[in-house]
């Protein structure tokens, strides 16, 4: 058992970069182009049983609770038996009274029944990636041939929901579904979300600019002010819960952010493809990231090397001068890495290019956060800022 001190996550992708649908702006696709001999992309058993085996003995010796977190390409394509296996190797390697979780990221078009009762049964939280109305959905997310999957995707949200299956939503903000915050809001309340993550799209070209499907920096925040009024508006506070808002609310309060977007230093939740290789990030699956392989050095060694720490502080000691000198700076500690490909006033390298967005973002809410934060100080719910 780990001596490590520090916890951590995994990102685990069981088939790789695989995925039954063709999304202009994922950023996963390319990533099977790593592994140009390989011929199948499915994790084995082996890889399987050694990976759960060192996630949960890796933990510090005091963890409560793991959570495995599963994403692709699309995982569904693994099939149900696998999923099966993977949780009763969970089983069997908790430790007494130890809490396990399953976290379920898909494109939703392969859910049926088996896939609904697995989830049921094993309580599972489910994210269903859906970028809004049909219109908005399909003009990025077409399947392999260029064809729609908004009603594949609706389809397989009817059985979670007739199962009684836990999900929530994943949409990402891109330059045409950013113009329409209500819109999308009220869409995804309509077809039963309650909790709700908005991803932005920013693409880098190799001339400095961002593709025609990047969402527009001040889009963006214009994107995050209009669902944030509107969820005011509608007194959706403690009903609906958006990561963005929870995250803020949370560092407002004094707290540590539950995000690695807007925490000070990260580095915790490393990117695991389907043969054993561990990577630094979800974000950065490229070759000078590549931590090792899990079949030849621990993940806990993996995590606490020198390479990884170094990237995870890397965050923070990075930062220009204009963020380190901003108002904002205490929610938003720079946003991720990935996206900091623009140059501050000065010249210095590593502002994040959704920047202008961010800050009329916090410009708008704060005020209201801050009466939130207050009120959860006082021992009242956070619905109650009006009251203060």
């Amino acid at each position: 058992m780990s001596h490590f001190l520090s916890p951590f996550n995994i990102i685990t992708k069981p088939i790789g970069a695989i995925c039954n649908l063709g999304c202009e702006y994922c950023y996963y696709l390319e990533k099977k182009d790593l592994y140009p001999e390989t011929k199948s992309f499915r994790m084995s058993e082996e890889v399987l049983d050694d990976f759960t085996r060192q996630y949960i003995y890796g933990q510090p010796p005091n963890t409560a609770e793991v959570n495995f977190v599963w994403q692709g390409g699309e995982p569904t394509l693994m099939g149900v038996s696998f999923f099966r296996k993977a949780f009763s190797l969970q089983k069997k390697y908790a430790r007494p009274g130890m809490n396990i979780t399953n976290s379920f990221q898909t494109n939703g078009t392969l859910l049926n029944d088996d896939w609904a009762e697995l989830f049921r049964d094993y309580d599972v939280l489910v994210g269903i990636s859906i970028d809004g109305p049909e219109e908005i959905h399909d003009e990025f997310r077409p399947d392999k041939e260029g064809y729609s999957s908004f009603y594949e995707v609706m389809n397989g949200l009817e059985y979670l929901i007739k199962h009684d299956v836990r999900f929530n939503t994943l949409t990402c903000v891109q330059s045409t579904n950013s113009s329409y915050p209500a819109k999308i809001y009220r869409f995804l309340k309509k077809i039963g979300s309650t909790h709700l993550q908005f991803i932005p799209i920013v693409e880098p070209e190799a001339n400095g600019k961002v593709s025609n499907r990047s969402v527009h920096p001040v889009k963006y925040g214009s994107f995050l002010c209009g669902v944030f009024d509107d969820w005011l508006r509608s007194d959706d506070v403690g009903r609906i819960f958006v990561q963005d808002f929870d995250v803020t609310l949370n560092l407002v309060a004094g707290n540590p952010s539950p995000l690695c977007i807007h925490a000070e230093t990260c580095g915790h939740a490393m990117a695991l493809e389907h043969n054993g290789d561990l990577y630094s990030c979800d974000h950065f699956v490229f070759p000078e990231y590549k931590l090792g392989n899990i079949g030849e050095q621990r993940i806990e060694t993996l995590h606490e090397s020198d390479r990884q720490q170094q990237f995870g502080m890397d965050k923070k000691g990075m930062l220009p001068k204009f963020c380190r000198e901003c108002e904002f700076l205490s929610v938003c500690n720079g946003g991720c890495p990935k996206d900091r490909i623009r140059t501050s006033p000065d010249g210095e390298p590593g502002l994040n290019y959704l920047c202008h967005g961010y800050k009329k973002f916090y410009g708008h809410s704060l005020p209201v956060f801050n009466k939130m934060a207050r009120c959860i100080e006082m021992g009242y719910p956070a619905r109650d800022y009006k009251l203060v």
